[in-house]
């Protein structure tokens, strides 16, 4: 036995009373995303070693900036992510670290970092794991994928020795591969909806406190392929009927398609624009409103062009007893996360949207580069243009 379990195990205390006083492991990652997500700055340490202090590049302003250069005169980087770096021009060479001048203001790194036009000189240096660490821990926070970094072990030490703070690399980069695990079954209730009845939402929350939502409707039998959608949240779409996107269609369809079948499960996925948050989500918007489609506005600000995973979803689904299924989706990737997750897939039912001036760059962009089978699409296009 190490660690808080020893300790208390020492003193008379049961290893029960660590879930009260939970460090380490994912407890601390859960810390770093709080202070990360109020621009506040966090120290990365490998083992006993305090390695570097990150600050996310949202928030910043003048006065920290010039603040962090007195704090480590000459060792304030820009660390970007590997997509970043090839949207710049520059191989992806995993997390790469910009040198930045103590005249560099806040406008010039959020251009580096996506959020604008921006040139970048000279190739970047490598970064390490704890480099890939940083931008994990702005990614899990749904910020920017580019940190602030001063890469100086005493300063590191110092700050973490006034409160700062302080997590693992190595428990950053696991962190989503323990987040299905996190689930927890909270509520659930019948909610009449309109065209479907005998419906509930059940409703799971993980161990960062947000929740995922399961949408049962009608009376789906578990003996047999369920009809299942996974539905990634989409404000714009779903609540206010963007024009851009397909989601707020494919929503409403999968709901009076499960009806029609006699019964479905809809998970509900907390994961706004393809995983990246709903304020990159806009700023992905912009960008594309500026010539670039979906997937390069993704890349440009420094993410996958999809940083969904589908781990949570088949816990659910196990959780409510259900392992064959029948998937309504255009999306392989879909298909082979969930059997990769353990769920069999028997069936792929087709959820082919309306095609409509806004979103048909959108709905090509998924058929031609994402791999989405929509092959229809082109035939329905000639037919409207015709």
């Amino acid at each position: 036995m190490t660690g808080p379990d020893a300790f208390l195990a020492a003193r008379g205390g049961p290893p029960f009373l660590f879930q009260l006083i939970a460090r380490g492991g994912r407890a601390d990652v859960q810390r770093a995303i709080t202070e990360f997500l109020a621009a506040r700055a966090v120290v990365l340490t490998e083992g006993e070693r305090a390695v570097l202090t990150a600050l996310p590049v949202d928030g910043l302003d003048p006065t920290l900036i010039a603040e962090l250069h007195r704090l480590a005169p000459g060792h304030c980087t820009l660390v970007l992510s590997a997509q970043r770096t090839a949207a710049l021009g520059f191989p992806a060479i995993g997390a790469a670290r910009v040198v930045l001048e103590s005249a560099t203001g806040p406008d010039r790194i959020l251009q580096l970092a996506g959020d604008g036009p921006a040139r970048l000189e000279a190739e970047p240096g490598r970064g390490g794991a704890v480099h890939e660490a940083a931008v994990e821990l702005a990614k899990l926070a749904r910020l920017l994928p580019a940190v602030l970094v001063l890469e100086d072990e005493a300063v590191a030490q110092r700050l973490a020795g006034e409160g700062a703070a302080r997590v693992e690399a190595t428990d950053v980069l696991a962190f989503r591969a323990g987040h299905a695990a996190s689930l927890r079954l909270v509520s659930r209730a019948p909610v009449p909806l309109e065209g479907a009845s005998g419906c509930e939402f059940v409703v799971f929350r993980d161990d960062l406190g947000e929740a995922w939502t399961l949408v049962r409707v009608g009376e789906p039998d578990p003996r047999r392929a369920v009809p299942v959608r996974l539905h990634s949240a989409c404000l714009t779409g779903d609540a206010f009927g963007s024009l851009r996107c397909d989601c707020g269609d494919q929503l409403q369809m999968s709901i009076a398609l499960m009806s029609a079948l006699g019964g479905g499960v809809l998970l509900y996925l907390n994961q706004e624009g393809c995983g990246i948050g709903l304020a990159n989500k806009m700023r992905a918007y912009r960008l594309q409103d500026q010539g670039l489609d979906t997937i390069d506005a993704n890349l440009a600000l420094g993410f996958r062009a999809d940083e969904r995973r589908y781990d949570a979803a088949a816990g659910m689904l196990r959780m409510l007893g259900i392992g064959q299924v029948a998937l309504l989706t255009n999306n392989p990737s879909k298909v082979e996360a969930l059997r990769g997750a353990g769920i069999d897939v028997r069936e792929r039912i087709p959820l082919l949207a309306p095609v409509r001036g806004g979103n048909r760059r959108y709905l090509e962009t998924k058929r031609l580069r994402a791999g989405h089978l929509m092959d229809d699409t082109a035939a329905r296009r000639r037919s409207e243009e015709g």
